[in-house]
């Protein structure tokens, strides 16, 4: 398939932090930059002075038995490259010039600031092959560059000159093939920057380093399969990958299973940009619609300084300025019809029999759809307790109620320490290995068990246990430290604990 659908996506992820609002170089926010998938050169990571200098990935492909030729798998390797934007005002003797923080010429002005340039390299197809795993790292080099731009007044003097200066870069990605069990294959890629020579400060490592670092896998004759939501005969081999710094996703349009985006950036498969987007707004967990909005209340001089800190950025202030009305009304939101599908678009007169009450004439045996106009709301039986009122029902009482955890007693103000799982989220990972207090054991209508916990060395702990701001997790994701009464576990706990 293209990856140009693909592409739309890695782009945000590629830019992701690039610049945030109100786009200006003043903000506070924007002092500190390339938050996500930066490879700092070899030694600047031990020194304190940037990132660590690789990401690996491993996914798994299954090969096709009647292929049109042997599977093989494409790299793309994507990337930012710092460029320097040096501004440089003229001194009135010719050929020299003096750096300046900002100019402004005429309407316009320049800041000082560091921009980027994407770099995508397309590394030849490599065959799936037992052979490959001795294969050599490939060298990606990207040399530097320098630019200038000179500035003139209306009446064509010179009024000074931007210069932007890029530094080369050098990386070896690496691929490795290996058997996996259920016939699969596992796959590994890897990423080192390599780049030459010393680092002396934090500003010496970003010009150095590879920024938004990702990779696109394609595959031919083979597919991949999802690590997230992986088939059962795939589940061991999935659980067996390894990631570094990345995660691999499946990419594309739904149910396709050629290309994985390994991303710098937690995403589910088949991420997508909403319809509705304008355009990038560099920060993709905000919402479009207020962000915007925002963007808009701006003053003139505040839009200024963002045209003034970079191009990008005064392509969204501008774009934002000429959003005509019904294009920011669909930021709200869409309106889908529940029965779209289940209607005549045509109108019907008076009287006459309603299509949905007839068979379908392209199948008479098939069931005649209901209008779900005419349904009753479903209906739930819960026997004598309402659905779902605590206080009616005495079997469920969360203060009290105790789980089982590998054979001890969990309960309210037992002590735990909390392992989220894969299923968790993002934040929920924030809080691994961190020792937690619990405030209550919970049953869902499910028979699902769910503990509600404060961590003990949140500030705020009594404050969050006193208007029920809990956090939740299930009973495998804990590790009990000390039983409620403080005696030691009951072996005999292990049976019948009271939910």
């Amino acid at each position: 398939m293209s990856l140009d659908l693909v592409r739309a996506v890695a782009d945000a992820v590629l830019f992701e932090g690039y610049l945030l609002y109100p786009y200006r170089a003043t903000s506070r926010k924007n002092q500190v930059r390339w938050q996500f998938g930066v490879l700092g050169p070899p030694t600047a990571a031990a020194a304190g002075l940037g990132e660590d200098s690789s990401l690996a990935a491993q996914c798994l492909v299954r090969t096709r038995e009647q292929g049109a030729g042997p599977p093989r798998v494409t790299v793309h390797l994507r990337f930012l490259q710092l460029q320097t934007r040096s501004v440089e005002r003229a001194t009135g003797a010719p050929a020299r010039f003096e750096p300046v923080d900002q100019l402004t010429v005429g309407s316009q002005s320049w800041l000082s600031w560091d921009e980027a340039v994407e770099q995508e390299v397309e590394l030849d197809a490599s065959p799936l092959s037992a052979a490959l795993e001795q294969e050599s790292p490939r060298l990606v080099e990207v040399p530097g560059r320098t630019d200038i731009e000179t500035l003139r007044h209306d009446d064509g003097t010179v009024a000074g000159r931007l210069v932007r200066r890029r530094w080369p870069l050098r990386a070896t990605v690496g691929l490795e093939v290996q058997q996996a069990t259920g016939g699969l294959v596992r796959i590994g890629v890897r990423v080192d920057n390599v780049a030459d020579g010393p680092v002396a400060d934090k500003d010496d490592a970003i010009r150095s380093s590879l920024i938004g670092a990702h990779l696109l896998l394609r595959a031919e004759d083979a597919d991949f399969v999802s690590l997230l939501e992986p088939p059962p005969d795939a589940a061991d081999a999935a659980a067996g990958c390894t990631q570094h710094r990345c995660w691999p996703v499946l990419a594309g349009a739904p149910g396709s299973s050629d290309v994985v985006l390994v991303s710098p950036i937690i995403l589910y498969d088949y991420p997508e940009v909403a319809d509705q987007s304008a355009g990038a707004l560099f920060d993709s967990t905000e919402i479009d619609e207020i962000l915007t909005l925002r963007i808009m209340t701006l003053t003139d001089d505040e839009k200024a300084q963002a045209r003034a800190t970079d191009p990008r950025a005064a392509e969204i202030i501008d774009r934002c300025d000429a959003m005509p009305p019904e294009a920011l009304a669909r930021l709200h939101g869409i309106l889908r019809d529940p029965r779209a599908d289940l209607t005549d678009p045509a109108p019907r007169a008076p009287g006459s029999p309603d299509p949905l009450d007839q068979p379908d004439p392209l199948d008479p045996s098939a069931p005649v759809r209901p209008d779900i106009r005419e349904l009753e709301p479903p209906v739930f039986p819960t026997g004598d307790v309402p659905w779902w009122d605590p206080e009616a029902d005495a079997s469920v009482q969360p203060d009290v109620d105790t789980v089982l955890v590998d054979g001890v007693r969990v309960a309210r103000d037992s002590l735990v320490r909390l392992h989220p799982s894969r299923r968790a989220d993002a934040q929920d990972l924030f809080f691994a290995g961190q020792t937690a207090r619990v405030t209550a054991v919970h049953s869902d209508v499910d028979g699902n068990v769910h503990v509600a916990v404060v961590l003990v060395d949140d500030p705020a702990a009594d404050l969050h246990d006193w208007y029920g701001r809990y956090l939740y997790f299930a009973p495998d994701e804990l590790e009990p430290l000390v039983p409620p009464d403080g005696a030691s576990a009951d072996p005999d706990s292990r049976e019948g604990s009271r939910l």
